[in-house]
């Protein structure tokens, strides 16, 4: 018979929990209180936990941590108000299995909780549901505690915040997240808010009401309608506009939003996942990014390590990826070293770029040697160093990734879409002006004036290319 301990001041709650598990042969011990929780002799005997996280004399907090260290077998669930939905997520980091939010909806959600917790689960639950999406993790400890943090917060209403350097694969990780959730037969949209004008970025994401302007010759239905009962992911959020994130912050605050042209407002219930390659909080200090929408956004944070941080798994990713793609070639010990010292400021995306490009020049080739590797992965000090600047670093492999789109683009068989190019030559031009500007202001102390006279510009273009227009 499974033991369970219930922790809640809610009387109401802790008798009503006790009678639904002693219906189904378990055994039952109710406290309502942190004194209480003190008193338990042998917290060992308990096989799972559900602790409210805000009682009256103890932080329930504190009551996981003592539970988990003194018995780490057993199966915590805290359980919360929505007010204290990110007390809940940090619970999770601190070991609890899952948590269930006040009031009860789904009686049935709870039973089947409870005896999963009961059954010893397989532990490698996340690693099941990232097999079956393609995704590798590796032997990377980082990798499998960000996936397993993101399997047990799949199926919860809560807005996700993943951040991560260019190429690391947060749209990969958005995917996941859906589809390990209850939602994974409902839509699931993603949005780059840096590849759309501000005009056009809106109208997609809102939709537009026939007559709104010229041209819309009927009504438009935006992302946010589109994905009610899925996900919508706003991939490089940092990149929206000033008005845009006023409206965004809208959304999420009441999950209500307009049609462009229409007075009548909608409601959404779309879960949001939001990701970003910049800082989210350096972007807020420059004045870029809204305070309160980073609070809106940031209830949980995932972040993905870049590759360098998990250069050991290298050789297996290139042995997978060779497979998949049926490269016949092996690598030189002296070719692999390479591969394995090289920063990758493009990351994963990078890597594969790098792979794919060898299989077209090389795939006669038995062995792949130095001579054979792009000349930026042999020149010493090429790459950022781990401990450079996050602009840098961030800009450099901005950069690097644009590069890989152009060739790409220029190398490819498919018929070229010549908006596209243009397109993505614009962004580079931006995105290039952006970081010389913020570079300069910096070293001017700020001093716009300064700034624009030494990169021979006017202090409106600076305001310009900064989006403070």
């Amino acid at each position: 018979m499974a033991n369970i301990l219930i922790v809640d001041d809610e009387q109401e709650i802790g008798r009503f929990l006790t009678r639904l598990f002693q219906l189904r042969n378990m055994n039952v011990t109710y406290i309502d209180s942190g004194r209480a929780f003190d008193r338990l002799k042998r917290l060992e005997q308990f096989d799972a936990a559900f602790l409210d996280v805000r009682l009256p004399d103890r932080n329930g907090l504190d009551l996981l941590k003592k539970l988990k260290k003194q018995a780490p077998l057993c199966k915590a669930v805290v359980m919360t108000g929505y007010s204290t939905v990110k007390m809940a997520v940090e619970a999770i980091q601190l070991g609890a299995e899952d948590f269930l939010e006040k009031p009860f909806e789904d009686i049935q959600l709870i039973e089947e909780l409870a005896s999963r917790l009961t059954e010893q689960a397989d532990k490698e639950e996340y690693l099941l549901a990232a097999g079956g999406e393609g995704i590798f993790l590796g032997t990377s400890p980082a990798m499998h505690e960000l996936y397993r943090l993101a399997h047990k917060l799949a199926s919860k209403q809560v807005t996700i915040l993943i951040e991560g350097e260019t190429g690391t694969g947060k749209e990969r990780l958005a995917e996941f997240l859906h589809r390990a959730g209850s939602r994974a037969e409902k839509p699931f949209i993603g949005l780059n808010c840096g590849a759309l004008s501000e005009s056009l970025l809106e109208s997609e994401l809102f939709g537009h009401a026939k007559g709104a302007f010229t041209g819309a010759a009927f009504d438009r239905a935006g992302y946010f309608e589109a994905a009610s009962s899925g996900t919508l992911f706003l991939d490089e959020i940092a990149e929206a506009s000033p008005s845009t994130q006023v409206k965004l912050l809208r959304v999420l605050e009441t999950g209500e939003f307009f049609k462009i042209g229409d007075s009548a407002p909608k409601r959404t219930g779309a879960r949001i996942i939001a990701a970003s390659h910049a800082n989210l909080e350096e972007s807020v200090r420059e004045g870029s990014f809204r305070e309160d929408l980073l609070y809106r956004l940031d209830i949980v944070k995932l972040r993905i390590p870049p590759l360098r941080e998990r250069q050991q798994d290298i050789p297996a990713f290139i042995d997978r990826h060779a497979r998949q793609y049926g490269l016949t070639f092996s690598f030189s010990p002296e070719a692999m070293n390479a591969f394995k010292q090289y920063r990758w400021p493009g990351n994963m995306r990078e890597l594969v770029n790098t792979l794919q490009r060898l299989g077209v020049l090389y795939a006669d080739e038995p062995v792949i040697t130095p001579s054979m590797l792009p000349e930026k992965m042999l020149r010493p000090g090429a790459a950022p160093k781990i401990g450079q600047s996050n602009s840098t670093g961030s800009f450099h492999a901005e950069w690097s990734c644009f590069s890989d789109e152009l060739i790409e683009l220029y190398n490819s068989d498919e018929p070229l879409e010549l908006d596209r190019l243009l397109h993505t030559m614009k962004r580079m031009e931006k995105r290039a002006a952006e970081a010389f500007i913020r570079k300069t202001l910096k070293e001017t102390a700020g001093c716009r004036e300064q700034a624009a006279k030494k990169l021979g510009i006017s202090k409106r273009k600076i305001r310009y290319y900064l989006n403070e227009t």
